[in-house]
């Protein structure tokens, strides 16, 4: 594993930082804070909203990089090279996370964002909280999942290697799943501007990732990079987090005021799909007779969501205000209580399955 823990930021009862832990509660936070923002000082959301180039917002651009970044700086594409390590774990890993997932989730979102909740919530927007819930089905987990892993005493290194394939694969697989997935749906996105999120949010920040990663390793050491550099740039990501959360809901303040029930309703599809996911590859992975060390966060990483590249992709192509962007916040909003539940289910049946 590339960033070792900071025991001093982290619980020790858990293995996680304090943001992590408490991610439901600083969202939830953050939607007051950005209501409010919208309703008592609306200028300073509508002044952002002009600083805008090619449909990107330069505010949120600059946010989501500081997001995405210290992620895409932990990735050591050279661990790709241990792929043959534990080649059942990666083939469901990587099966489930691009082959069935975005389509389950197409599915189980438009069966009740179209059809069950269909008396609460108007056509037009259930379309936009379906394209929402499509962003996060195409977005597998990338950095949360080294938390989940080491809460179920996963294999560190297998973890690694899952998830920088993970993110190779996402360069090319995320627009042409998105774009498909949308058109199926019947909304109605151009691949330029796809194509332009996936530059913008996967692969800048990718290569500035790994660009940094090479050049400091070099000059300061392995050693230096993990302890010092990587803990340095860590809370950059919770801030960029939070500040766009808050400039998200002070445009989105009037749909939390008017109809505070679908948040609710986007929650459930959202839930669904993640405990299918988690059983889905758990329960292969038992039938392979997978190590538990590596069946638990292979089952992780498809059951989480890269939340943070679906929440720029749904702004970059919907906008600040859309519906598609408030589903991908409902998305953060139950990561953390779903995955800790889940993470419970794995510790408590280590034993069914082989040591490593």
């Amino acid at each position: 594993m590339t960033a070792q823990p900071d025991t001093s930021s982290k619980d020790a009862a858990t293995g996680m930082g304090r943001f992590e832990r408490f991610l439901s509660v600083w969202v939830a936070l953050a939607i007051v804070a950005g209501v409010l923002l919208g309703q008592l000082a609306p200028a300073v959301p509508e002044t952002l909203a002009r600083f805008e180039v090619a449909q990107v917002s330069i505010p949120v651009a600059v946010l989501i990089w500081a997001m995405i970044f210290p992620m895409m700086a932990q990735i050591d594409f050279s661990a790709v090279l241990g792929v043959r390590r534990q080649p059942r774990g990666l083939v469901i890993t990587t099966t489930v996370n691009w082959l069935i997932k975005p389509f389950t989730m197409f599915a189980i979102a438009w069966l009740f964002l179209m059809v069950i909740f269909r008396p609460w919530i108007p056509e037009a927007l259930a379309q936009q909280y379906l394209a929402g819930a499509i962003l996060l089905g195409a977005a597998p987990c990338t950095a949360m999942v080294f938390v989940w892993s080491t809460l179920t005493r996963g294999d560190a290194a297998y973890t690694l290697v899952q998830v920088s394939l993970n993110d190779l694969i996402m360069l090319f697989a995320f627009a042409p799943i998105v774009v498909l997935l949308l058109g199926v749906s019947d909304i109605a996105v151009p691949w330029d501007t796809v194509a332009l999120s996936v530059v913008l949010y996967i692969v800048i920040p990718l290569a500035a990732g790994v660009l940094t990663r090479r050049t400091l390793i070099a000059r300061r050491g392995a050693a230096w990079y993990d302890d010092v550099f990587l803990k340095r740039i860590a809370p950059v990501t919770p801030i960029g987090l939070i500040v766009t959360l808050v400039l998200l809901f002070a445009f989105q303040g009037e749909v939390i005021l008017t109809a505070p029930l679908h948040i609710a309703l986007i929650a459930v599809p959202l839930i669904v799909q993640t405990f299918l996911i988690f059983f889905l590859a758990y329960g292969w992975a038992k039938v392979w007779k997978v190590p538990h060390c590596v069946a638990a966060p292979g089952a992780m990483i498809g059951a989480s969501n890269f939340f943070e590249l679906a929440v720029a992709a749904a702004i970059a192509l919907f906008g600040l205000q859309s519906g598609a962007a408030l589903a991908t916040v409902v998305g953060v909003l139950v990561e953390v209580p779903v995955m800790l539940a889940l993470v419970r289910i794995a510790n408590a049946t280590r034993e069914r399955f082989p040591a490593a």
